[in-house]
């Protein structure tokens, strides 16, 4: 019965061990963009080419287009915290 209760204990502490070296996927925008109805602005960017982007968008009613933020190598806006006390003059 013990080592029953120990095996157990000890898969169950793999199953956690395994799961904690998992992380987010990192977020990679491509250059490409699939656009059309339903798919809002910039559409579904996740072409490296545009013959991908081409291939994709076949007998679908969309275009390719150029990722805006790749493009114009845009990148997300850092937030900006005030650390300074509030002095009124």
């Amino acid at each position: 019965m013990r080592k029953a209760l120990l095996a157990t204990i000890a898969l169950a502490g793999l199953g956690v061990g395994s799961l904690a070296g998992i992380g987010p996927a990192a977020a990679y925008d491509y250059p490409w963009c699939a656009q059309g109805q339903g798919y809002g602005y910039p559409g579904e960017c996740s072409y490296r080419t545009r013959q991908q982007c081409q291939a994709s968008v076949s007998g679908r009613l969309l275009t390719c287009g150029i990722n805006p933020r790749t493009a114009y190598n845009q990148q997300r806006p850092a937030r900006r915290y005030r650390h300074e006390p509030y002095a009124p003059y």
